[in-house]
């Protein structure tokens, strides 16, 4: 699996458990789904994610394009 598709699966999961928390837990909750959405509207823009320096350390995760060239 990439990074860019573990970002994606995480950023998912993430939403669906803010939105959980929110309904089920307290409504204060629903700042984290506006955090989680600011954080993916500034990566659209920079390409910088904090989860993705995460993944890449903790589950040694390549991106796209080194997978497609095959770098180790």
């Amino acid at each position: 699996m990439s990074t860019e598709r573990a970002l994606t699966a995480f950023a998912g999961l993430m939403v669906l458990l803010s939105v959980a928390l929110t309904q089920w837990v307290h409504p204060g909750f629903i700042w984290f789904t506006v955090f989680i959405g600011a954080n993916l509207f500034q990566q659209s823009f920079t390409g910088f994610c904090p989860a993705t320096l995460v993944m890449r350390k903790v589950f040694n995760l390549k991106s796209e394009k080194e997978l497609a060239l095959n770098i180790k």
